[in-house]
């Protein structure tokens, strides 16, 4: 895969607890110039849409650790897609899962898909979970009629992994997101049924594409 079919399919991205909007703006500075889609954390979202109305704009929801209510969630997710975004990514409450309240999980998701007229990625959070719970987190979201599952926040310890991508693929479209910063990683979990990729190091994988 070359260089400008890779570009769409990167979700370049920057979460840190000290995101500035300086950071942001370098960001999509970065997306803009190679063609991929950025995501950022909410705060900055009327800004983003102002500087680079061009660039795919996604952002977080319930981040990073999904306890937020669920009426939180919603309102967060409303007023994202208010100021600008075009994706969100919402974090599952794992604990709940983890619990066996997957009708839980499921109504919070499937409230704020009904919220908002834009794509939901959901967050599964997949290294603190064992594979059952995987396949339960991914029933949950394909029942509330998210877009995609992806794998990590970068929070948690791990990240994507090929094993993983290839068993979430069997429900919904996914995004393999943490530790994923080279060609050749990116390309492992396309070649395992990834549909995105979300990287800080977006730059780094495409540099790495012929071209």
């Amino acid at each position: 895969m070359d260089r400008s079919e890779l570009a769409p399919l990167i979700d370049h991205t920057v979460l840190g607890p000290e995101t500035s909007i300086a950071d942001v703006r370098r960001v999509l500075d970065e997306a803009r110039e190679y063609g991929m889609n950025a995501c950022i954390p909410p705060f900055a979202l009327e800004s983003a849409a102002d500087y680079a109305p061009d660039v795919t704009l996604a952002t977080v929801i319930g981040f990073p650790h999904g306890q937020h209510s669920a009426a939180a969630k919603r309102r967060e997710g409303v007023l994202a897609w208010k100021a600008g975004a075009d994706e969100l990514d919402v974090v599952i409450n794992v604990g709940r899962l983890q619990a066996g309240e997957d009708d839980v999980v499921r109504a919070e998701l499937a409230e704020l898909t009904a919220a908002v007229p834009i794509p939901v990625k959901v967050i599964i959070e997949t290294v603190l979970l064992t594979d059952e719970e995987k396949r339960r987190a991914c029933e949950a979201a394909d029942a509330a009629d998210a877009a995609m599952v992806k794998t990590s926040t970068g929070f948690a310890e791990g990240g994507a992994t090929v094993a993983d991508v290839e068993l979430m693929s069997d429900y919904l479209p996914v995004k393999a997101s943490g530790g994923v910063g080279s060609y050749d990683e990116a390309m492992a979990m396309l070649e395992a049924g990834a549909e995105r990729i979300g990287a800080s190091s977006g730059v780094a994988i495409l540099e790495g594409a012929p071209e």
